[in-house]
């Protein structure tokens, strides 16, 4: 939460009505205590209402986003030749999708290029838990209908590269992509699926939420129904994880810990990834502490 009331008071510098400023910031403060249990992204999706209420406009991450996509598809081609030439193009699919996380603004509030190029260049030596890896195997073959949880612009290129491999290994699966509803920080919406062509591969639908994650109690009912019918999930991104990690549903989630709530909580060090079965989730826990 300190995370969350630095980055709002960071973000209304630039305004000079001090009074304004400090009645918004005792609202923030407001949503943050009333919060409950409600998950970091939900509470963010709250601010960024109040933020609009306040000062009549919202944050706009549109040049980031189009720069973000822009990049990843420059490297597209030569990631993907390297997927092609490896021994597990699966597993090295997710290997690029998972570090591909890295381009969050929500989470950091800056992106590093030198970091995303170091992190892209090493991720073929990555590791992805075996156990988790055979069983999301066994997962796949069984399955029939698949839903694909994106988070990030840019990072969703690299979604593309994966979604691609699972429909050449499983021609027979039904994928759908979900990608958040309308704008919120720089994560991927339907605009940034058409950008990089990934609706001429999947049908991709929208959350119906301003949330940057999954918060299953305000999402669209058809968008909801698609994920709960779903034999198996994909979800990306540590706001999906918050938002839906106890919901049950058979989930394989792929991230990078960027914060230090989830360092703390999967003993990882920074940038490090996940790949994880939320059955697995509880277990996993205790056998951290």
């Amino acid at each position: 939460m300190y995370c969350m009331i630095k980055r709002q008071m960071e973000n209304v510098e630039k305004y000079e009505d001090e009074a304004k400023k400090a009645e918004y910031m005792k609202n923030v403060l407001k949503i943050i205590l009333d919060a409950d249990d409600l998950a970091a992204p939900v509470i963010t999706a709250r601010i960024n209402r109040l933020h609009l209420e306040f000062f009549k406009t919202s944050y706009s991450f549109d040049e980031l986003k189009e720069k973000y996509n822009n990049l990843m598809l420059q490297k597209e081609l030569a990631i993907n030749e390297k997927i092609a030439a490896s021994g597990d193009r699966l597993l090295e699919a997710i290997k690029y999708a998972r570090v591909g996380n890295y381009i969050d603004f929500g989470a950091m509030g800056s992106v590093d290029n030198n970091k995303l190029e170091t992190l892209l260049d090493t991720a073929y030596k990555e590791d992805i838990n075996a156990t988790e890896y055979e069983a999301f195997l066994k997962d796949m073959s069984k399955a029939k209908e698949l839903v694909y949880l994106t988070d990030n612009c840019g990072e969703i290129v690299l979604d593309k590269l994966l979604i691609k491999i699972i429909k050449e290994l499983y021609p027979k699966l039904n994928i759908t992509v979900i990608v958040r509803g309308k704008p919120i920080l720089n994560d991927a919406t339907i605009e940034d699926a058409k950008l990089i062509k990934l609706d001429e591969l999947v049908p991709v639908m929208g959350s119906g939420l301003d949330v940057p994650g999954t918060y299953l109690e305000e999402m669209e009912e058809s968008a909801r129904g698609k994920l709960e019918s779903a034999d198996l999930i994909i979800s990306k991104g540590q706001g999906n994880f918050e938002t839906l990690n106890g919901c049950g549903l058979n989930i394989y989630y792929i991230f990078l810990c960027k914060c230090d709530w989830f360092l703390r909580r999967f003993q990882l060090e920074k940038f490090k990834g996940v790949f994880l079965n939320e059955k697995n989730l509880v277990d996993t826990m205790k056998q951290l502490n």
